[in-house]
């Protein structure tokens, strides 16, 4: 059924080795380069280049073609943008989500499908879902399920949370059933050198080593404000500019021997308000409400049903699950965590999982915040 597979190849070891693990397989295998930032929007700012020379070189060592698309004005539209609307209205968004939403697994996808002519795509995220890490499952009469890799610190199914049916399910994830340190080891055995130590990618994709408030800058102005003590009302110090700044952030103030962290942002007035202490109260909090959520597979049976969901909490890719009761509100979902978590943060995406399944995920829109 699926023999012409499109693989997401990032110049990286996990695609490298999914690469290999699907030409074992015995599919028909192509990579397929993305780009989807033009640098010459600024300068001073690294390239892709590198990536797309080992994406060669891998591509070349396992005798698979490789194919180079670009998605700059997808991109641009769908996630830079948002990002940058984001963070000039004071909250604090989350590319990934938005990029593996409208660009890999949409666009992407599509391109692959229409365009090329490929059955389905594979991608080197540590995921699986319930049709197989190689579609070995597939039923078209059913749904497909997100579910939780073997390597849990590796787990990315926080960033794919948006991911629409339509794409996940013809979608592979070879690595769903290894751990890291095996991608690794096969990427060195299979002689894959370029890659097999190569240190994973963090931050925006096309922003590399450079610090991103330099970057952000080149698009939104600058407009400073007053760093304000929740505690006593007082100015402490200044700051320079809303977007620069995060919840639970520490923030250096040299007129000031202790530390303080960004409790709450205020667009109105262009202040910032701060607590002392990185255990200050004000910053754990246990209640969150929600804009509309995208539910992967179908809304589970308790909210249809107007009842409480239990299930668990994530807002950071890289944080344990937390446990909590999930309801429905007229905007979207009431989250009420068993522990309070800190700097939860208005813009992000609360993500929600149950027996190890990723059932989808929803905006943060407002904090109930604790004062004393």
């Amino acid at each position: 059924m699926f023999k012409k597979i499109a693989l997401g190849i990032s110049g990286g070891v996990d695609s490298a080795v999914s690469a290999l693990l699907l030409k074992r397989a015995g599919y028909q295998v192509e990579g397929v380069f993305m780009r989807n930032w033009d640098n010459n929007y600024e300068a001073g700012f690294c390239s892709d280049e590198r990536d797309f020379e080992d994406a060669t070189f891998v591509c070349r060592k396992l005798d698979i073609p490789l194919h180079r698309v670009y998605f700059i004005k997808e991109y641009w539209n769908e996630v830079f943008s948002v990002l940058l609307e984001e963070y000039e209205t004071g909250l604090t968004p989350n590319p990934d989500i938005l990029c593996n939403r409208y660009i890999k697994f949409d666009s992407f996808f599509q391109h692959c499908r229409n365009n090329l002519g490929f059955d389905a795509i594979a991608t080197g995220h540590y995921a699986n879902t319930s049709f197989g890490p190689f579609l070995e499952k597939y039923n078209e009469n059913e749904g497909v399920r997100l579910l939780q890799p073997s390597d849990k610190h590796k787990d990315q199914t926080f960033f794919l949370s948006q991911v629409k049916q339509f794409s996940l399910r013809k979608c592979m994830f070879p690595l769903a059933g290894l751990l890291k340190k095996d991608v690794r080891q096969i990427a060195k055995s299979e002689g894959l050198l370029n890659v097999a130590g190569k240190k994973d990618s963090t931050g925006i994709c096309f922003i590399g080593k450079n610090k991103f408030q330099d970057f952000i800058e080149e698009y939104i102005e600058t407009k400073k404000g007053q760093f304000i003590d929740i505690d006593t009302g007082q100015v402490v110090g200044e700051h320079g500019g809303l977007h620069k700044w995060t919840v639970g952030q520490r923030c250096c103030i040299p007129s000031h021997k202790e530390a303080y962290f960004i409790f709450k942002k205020d667009l109105d007035t262009n202040n910032i308000y701060v607590v002392s202490g990185t255990k200050h109260p004000a910053l754990w909090n246990n209640i969150c409400l929600t804009g509309p959520p995208h539910w992967i597979h179908s809304e589970p049976t308790e909210l249809v049903n107007n009842s409480v969901l239990n299930c668990y909490f994530r807002f950071q890719h890289t944080k344990p699950l937390t446990a909590c009761r999930v309801v429905r509100n007229a905007e979207g979902l009431t989250i009420i965590l068993d522990n309070k978590l800190r700097a939860l943060t208005e813009g992000q995406f609360g993500v929600l999982y149950k027996d190890g399944e990723c059932l989808g995920s929803a905006k943060i829109k407002n904090i109930c915040h604790n004062l004393v």
